[in-house]
């Protein structure tokens, strides 16, 4: 069932491995240590796919290892989370005791351990495993023991009840012990003394109370019209004298003497102090104000900032998810509060969980600043670039080669693409590049306008007469309504005929939604296959950032029909100025597509662009 098995330091050194040929796992192993476990990216799943292989894998953050086991990706194995937990066990077991400096050169004798954990991973799962329950047949259900006696109901017996089936079912010996039916004689003289007992009021009198007389017995009860006084009638008076009990005011009494006498228990008294008890039992109540201050203060102190969840938490110990928690949690809506993505803001927290999870802590430390520090590193490697982007190297070896260098711009309306392309063609310009600008925003109006607006400005600022006679900028357009990529591939041709070094390509903004745009926009690529795809995003947007650059880069995936295509290469990010401290637009637009931030937008002059400073950024997210 499992592939390949092996167990190796974060760092990408093997320590030990199973009877296979691991030359066929390599490239597998190898994209799982760049991709996850160097750069702490969704190691919160464990689980990791490439071609048809599937990798889980387990850390150990005590000893710096990584647990992997390689299968078929349309294989499911229940048992692989215990397998590598029992695994770790015995490993450590064995080897835990190695000193770190002495880690690497050691000889790992594995093979038995590894067979015993995988046999016992595979029974436990086997007997998990339940049988299919078996339909039982007609005559083992209840259904089939009924009777037609059963099922018949005399309508001149109604007090009789139908036969039970349990009691058919039972043998002859036991229905032969039941008592014998009562007669309909019975039966209506027992219903007849019910209902007389019910009818008749219960009065229980005393030895020495006189008898009632039969006269007042006789009378029936009902209703009987009043009489009033002036009507000289005497009864009147008699009828409402109520300091003699009356035969219900009797019976009322009777029944709560009974119900009183049936209750259990003993009901508390309330508790009514006189100042005297209190002056008495002083010590008590100061005992409880005490207690009611610690609960004021312990919830006081609750109430705090991220530290002041674990200031007396100190000492040498080993952290637990349980005691991440609430520090993580105050972390990620810090995070949210800076203009993180909230998508992005829970999966860094499980990612720096994950990376402390089993973790000691030095005798000084606390977690947060455990929390604090590790998140902090893991900022810092998803803003540093993981490949390198350097526009004027690249644009020099373009040059050298005889042919123009281009970098197209894209993004949704309003960002500042039109803005910042004439912004990296001043920095351009000053590098001593001349620039051809393509017009190939052909919707909206005023777009070529805006950009024979900035050719102009910019040649302001460079005249020929300074660059040996060389016209510094142009602009290639051919009006609206026109083909974007037909325009494009024109100013591509146009530059490598006149000598041009830089080809900068406007486009139309739009939507991430809209599709047909979003299939101009492949095409565009596609048919001119440009050194460089940059996407302008406004660092004002939070978690619309993910949404735009997800659907950006699966459009131009999914609309292109090359084999590789070409999605967008780096970020630059437009009104930085205008945000303060809340910088996680940066973080969102970093982690999603894991390319950097090549330029960022500060200002409303030409001048006003600059790289990006990881640790700055980091800063002002953490503070």
């Amino acid at each position: 069932m499992l592939d390949f098995v092996v167990i190796f330091t974060k760092g990408g050194v093997v320590l030990w491995h199973s009877n296979a040929s691991s030359s066929s796992f390599a490239s597998c192993i190898n994209s799982l240590i760049r991709g996850v476990i160097l750069e702490d990216r969704n190691t919160e799943a464990k689980y990791f796919e490439e071609d048809n292989l599937a990798v889980q894998f387990k850390l150990d953050n005590e000893l710096d290892l990584v647990y992997a086991a390689i299968f078929q990706k349309v294989i499911k194995l229940t048992y692989l989370d215990g397998f590598l937990s029992d695994m770790q066990v015995a490993f450590k077991d064995k080897f835990g005791g190695i000193p770190a400096a002495e880690r690497l050169a050691g000889d790992y004798d594995f093979d038995r351990e590894y067979r015993r954990v995988l046999s016992a991973a595979e029974e436990a799962s086997a007997k998990q495993v339940k049988a299919p329950k078996a339909m039982r047949s007609y005559n083992e259900s209840q259904k089939s023991k009924k009777t037609v006696a059963s099922m018949i109901q005399d309508d001149k017996k109604p007090s009789e009840k139908r036969v039970n089936i349990q009691e058919s079912a039972q043998p002859p010996s036991k229905q032969q012990s039941s008592p014998p039916p009562a007669s309909m004689d019975d039966i209506i003289r027992e219903n007849r003394r019910k209902l007389r007992e019910k009818l008749t009021p219960t009065k229980k009198t005393s030895p020495g109370d006189p008898k009632p007389s039969k006269s007042s017995a006789s009378e029936k009860a009902g209703k009987k019209p009043r009489v009033w006084d002036l009507g000289g009638n005497s009864k009147d008076a008699v009828m409402l004298d109520r300091s003699k009990d009356a035969p219900e005011d009797v019976q009322y009494q009777n029944i709560n003497s009974e119900l009183v006498g049936t209750m259990q228990g003993v009901i508390r008294d309330l508790d009514v102090e006189s100042e005297d008890e209190v002056e008495n039992d002083g010590e008590g109540s100061t005992s409880e104000e005490e207690e009611q201050q610690q609960q004021m203060q312990s919830k006081k102190s609750k109430r705090g900032g991220l530290l002041s969840y674990f200031k007396g938490i100190v000492g040498a110990k080993t952290m637990s998810l349980a005691d991440l928690q609430p520090a993580l949690e105050k972390m990620r809506d810090h995070l949210i509060s800076k203009n993180v993505a909230t998508e992005i803001a829970a999966k860094l927290c499980d990612s720096v969980a994950t990376s402390l999870d089993g973790k000691q802590m030095g005798t000084f430390d606390s977690i947060a600043s455990q929390v604090k520090e590790a998140l902090t590193q893991s900022l810092v490697r998803i803003l540093s670039p993981k490949r390198r982007i350097d526009i004027i190297r690249d644009a020099l070896e373009s040059k050298r080669n005889g042919r123009p260098y281009t970098i197209i711009f894209c993004g949704v309306n309003g960002v500042g693409k039109s803005t910042n392309l004439a912004k990296i063609c001043f920095w351009l310009i000053e590098n001593d590049f001349n620039v051809l600008i393509a017009a190939c925003d052909t919707f909206r109006a005023g777009a070529v306008e805006q950009l024979r607006t900035h050719t102009r400005h910019l040649n302001a600022l460079h005249p020929a007469a300074k660059h040996d006679g060389r016209t510094m900028v142009q602009l290639y357009e051919k009006g609206y309504g026109k083909d974007a990529a037909g325009i494009a591939m024109e100013a591509i041709k146009f530059a490598h005929d006149t000598r041009v070094d830089v080809v900068l390509v406007d486009t139309a903004g739009r939507m991430q939604d809209n599709e047909p745009l979003m299939r101009s926009l492949s095409k565009l690529i596609k048919v001119n296959n440009p050194d460089l795809v940059l996407f302008v995003g406004e660092a004002l947007v939070g978690n619309e950032a993910v949404d735009q650059l997800v659907k950006f880069n699966q459009s131009l995936a999914d609309y292109s029909s090359n084999e590789n295509p070409h999605i967008i290469d780096g970020i630059v990010l437009t009104k930085f100025d205008t945000i303060d401290d809340k910088v996680g637009a940066a973080i969102s637009m970093t982690y999603i597509t894991g390319q950097p931030i090549v330029f960022v937008g500060t200002g409303q002059t030409y001048a006003d662009l600059k790289a990006i400073n990881v640790n700055a950024v980091v800063n002002s997210l953490m503070k």
